[in-house]
């Protein structure tokens, strides 16, 4: 059985997902991009980073789970030669000991113009 979650204090979901589906004890967070509420995007890439990690956070904690509790992150990039230290900056704040498994892609685009998109999977405790 699967359960969508939803958080009024997230960045708003596009009507075609959910901000997360918690499934056999497993939460799984769509995708964020670094923007407001008002899918304002914010700044560089580190502030996109924070943005995005920030609202998946959010999300995490609406499905019951917390970045403690991730463990796989996917993590997709348009300049990724230039942008993959300055989001580790920003990553590293949010997940600085015992860091969960992680992919970081590059890709050609991402929605709005956004430079970074982070998703992740977390065990719901």
């Amino acid at each position: 059985m699967k359960t969508t979650v939803n958080n009024p204090d997230a960045v708003p979901p596009l009507p075609v997902y959910s901000h997360a589906t918690i499934c056999n004890g497993m939460v799984y967070v769509s995708g964020s991009i670094g923007c407001d509420k008002e899918y304002k995007l914010q700044g560089d890439v580190k502030d996109q980073t924070r943005a995005a990690i920030g609202n998946m956070r959010k999300i995490s904690q609406a499905a019951g789970a917390d970045f403690e509790n991730v463990v796989k992150v996917n993590v997709y990039l348009t300049n990724i030669q230039k942008d993959f230290p300055l989001m580790n900056e920003v990553y590293h704040e949010h997940f600085p000991t015992n860091p969960p498994a992680r992919t970081c892609i590059g890709v050609a685009a991402l929605p709005l113009g956004a430079e970074v998109e982070v998703e992740c999977i977390a065990e719901k405790p």
